[in-house]
């Protein structure tokens, strides 16, 4: 199949979160399939500057309609891999910023026109490459109106850009929301603005365009695709949702293991695999002295990697600090986000140094590190759409704490629940529950045996995108 993924952000080039790390290894995979995958991101600062496009001249220009006017833009064309091409959106009005989507404090002001004309010159350039698709797959609010655009532009030029089209909602939490004046940049009918289209609260919202127009819609797990469907985790589209039941599927993300996995892993000082762990006592060994401790601590070490929200269950960590501080253990925190957290957990930190470690940044190679090195790996998500983390750290030998939540109900089997099967520990998202989850991890890792046969269950776990990109397979077949 001929196969385009549009997303605003793709892995190694720009990745805040979960999403960069999802749309490479599944157009990666769908390439070492043997499809031809055409893939489109915008052509941040951040990209440009790296050494991916060094020396690359710019293969199209492109003259984008907003509104009542024209706006240029240019495009990097690269071959990252065979039968996988990648083009670069640039404008600099737009994307030449040090963040993808806000300033730090808040969401740019012009995320309606940036990603308006993102999505528009993919449209354009569908047109002028004459891919010919035969599905386009449009992820997160920032694609969201690419369904429509793309039926809009073939009425308008006479020709076919693409025979269906796939819409996956990564996180329904962001929604691309916009004051209704934003619709004028969209160049579309009037009529289109209304309850049974891109109107919501009398705002413009691209996430709901995203459901309601495109052929298929899918999200990231089974349970997350239950979830939604509620009041409680849809997020006010639960009903829109509910229109599009048919054509709704939640197909679990996997890992990429060409990049995940412990025993080939250039990011750790050591390799190891389930069945030969000294490496992974090195690891450990290399974290504890990386945060300032001593390398030979015996206790649990706990991990955490994530964006600093609410969202993450920051606020079930902090609640604990009595537990950290007084149990033979130590936490390593790392990511960035919200300042309120930011300084939440700094002074936590602070506090207690010889027990927390906080790393407030953006860290590839220690964010492997930490998987690595961690005896359990915290997630008490609020809720969690699919999560990679919690199959990151099984891989690991890092036995996950999680939610009973979203992806993370669909990848993590509790250890009481079922003592056979079990490879983590979990508990609803509530202080008493993780509180007891935490109780329960110091009485695993106690039992030195129970510990390491929960331990090797999980390394032997298949997620990578192996089983993963068949449905997806499965699914474009279907939409055809």
């Amino acid at each position: 199949m001929r196969i385009a993924h549009v997303a605003s952000e793709l892995f190694p080039y720009l990745k805040t979160g979960g999403l960069a790390d999802a749309v490479a290894a599944l157009t990666g995979s769908l390439a070492d399939r043997g499809h031809e995958l055409a893939v489109f991101m915008p052509g941040y600062r951040s990209v440009l500057d790296g050494p991916h496009v060094a020396g690359c001249r710019p293969s199209h220009k492109l003259k984008i309609e907003m509104g009542d006017t024209f706006l240029a833009g240019d495009v990097y064309t690269l071959k990252p891999r065979p039968g996988l091409t990648l083009h670069l959106v640039c404008r600099e009005e737009y994307f030449d910023r040090k963040l993808p989507y806000w300033t730090g404090e808040r969401d740019y002001d012009d995320n309606d026109a940036r990603f308006i004309f993102f999505q528009k010159a993919v449209v354009e350039l569908l047109r002028l490459t004459d891919f010919k698709a035969d599905i386009v797959h449009c992820h997160d609010w920032q694609t969201g109106l690419l369904p429509i655009f793309l039926r809009d532009a073939e009425r308008h030029y006479a020709v076919t850009l693409a025979l269906k089209t796939v819409f996956t909602i990564h996180n329904i939490a962001y929604q691309g929301v916009f004051p209704r004046q934003s619709y004028a940049l969209t160049n579309l009918p009037e009529e289109l603005l209304t309850i049974d289209g891109l109107e919501y609260y009398d705002q413009m919202c691209m996430l709901k365009a995203g459901i309601v127009y495109a052929d298929k819609v899918t999200t990231v797990s089974r349970q997350y695709a239950k979830e939604i469907q509620t009041p409680e985790f849809g997020n006010g589209m639960d009903g829109v949702i509910g229109t599009r039941l048919d054509d709704l599927h939640g197909l679990l993300n996997g890992i990429d293991t060409a990049v995940w996995n412990p025993a080939t892993d250039p990011n750790l000082p050591a390799r190891y695999r389930a069945d030969d762990l000294a490496g992974k006592a090195k690891c450990r060994a290399r974290l504890l002295k990386e945060s300032g401790w001593s390398a030979t601590f015996k206790g649990p070490v706990f991990g955490m990697v994530c964006r600093f929200t609410a969202a993450k269950g920051l606020d079930l960590v902090l609640e604990a600090r009595e537990f950290f501080a007084r149990q033979n253990c130590r936490l390593v925190v790392l990511g960035s986000g919200e300042r309120k957290y930011e300084e939440l957990l700094h002074d936590f930190a602070a506090a207690h140094p010889g027990k927390v470690s906080l790393c407030v940044r953006h860290d590839e190679a220690m964010s492997h590190l930490v998987e690595a090195g961690s005896d359990f790996f915290l997630m008490p998500s609020l809720f969690e759409p699919c999560g990679l983390n919690q199959m990151y750290s099984q891989a690991y030998g890092a036995v996950p704490l999680v939610s009973k939540v979203g992806g993370l109900v669909d990848t993590v089997t509790d250890i009481d629940a079922s003592p056979e099967t079990g490879t983590g520990i979990m508990f609803a998202p509530t202080q008493v529950e993780f509180a007891a989850g935490l109780t329960r991890a110091l009485a695993l890792f106690a039992d030195k045996p129970r510990y390491a046969a929960t331990q090797r269950r999980a390394m032997l776990k298949d997620f990578s995108w192996t089983t993963a990109v068949t449905a997806y397979e499965q699914l474009y077949t279907d939409a055809l």
